[in-house]
């Protein structure tokens, strides 16, 4: 009885309730109507109709996307990597990580310290772990190094 409306409402209806609870890319939504059933034409239509009417924005969804990332403690190589996998293009990638306006190598500084004692980086293999783990998060080298060099009792020996 759900799509007993007009043809399009059920998939409009079900996307707009989906926009509700968060933003949403164009391509995610319109993926998570054709995995409630909702045809593909019609999916496109109403989300389609949904960014002609301001509710769904790819570049308000990547800004709110990187910030949340960004808070979360990941680095801007993770985070475009994410957004790419949401659909969106450089240009609107790029923009959400210039408006989410981080300083990414305080934010590493910051997983450090807040994951690791100062005396567990005196050894270098153990710098060496941090690192990676910076990298993984998505923080580039120049990033990650000076992070674990930045930490008090770090530069003992590189």
């Amino acid at each position: 009885m759900a799509g007993s409306g007009r043809p399009g409402a059920d998939a409009y209806q079900r996307a707009l309730g989906l926009l509700v609870r968060r933003e949403h890319s164009r391509r995610d939504l319109t993926r998570k109507l054709a995995q409630r059933g909702i045809e593909p034409e019609e999916a496109q239509a109403a989300v389609e109709r949904l960014a002609g009417q301001g509710y769904q924005d790819d570049d308000r969804f990547a800004a709110s996307f990187a910030r949340d990332r960004a808070a979360a403690g990941y680095g801007p190589v993770r985070i475009r990597v994410e957004l790419s996998g949401h659909g969106l293009g450089e240009d609107a990638i790029q923009a959400a990580l210039a408006a989410c306006e981080t300083d990414w190598a305080a934010l590493a500084r910051r997983q450090v310290e807040r994951r690791h004692r100062p005396a567990e980086l005196a050894d270098p293999a153990r710098r060496r772990k941090v690192v990676e783990f910076l990298l993984r998060r998505g923080f580039d080298q120049e990033s990650a190094w000076g992070a674990v060099r930045a930490a008090p009792d770090a530069a003992a020996d590189d």
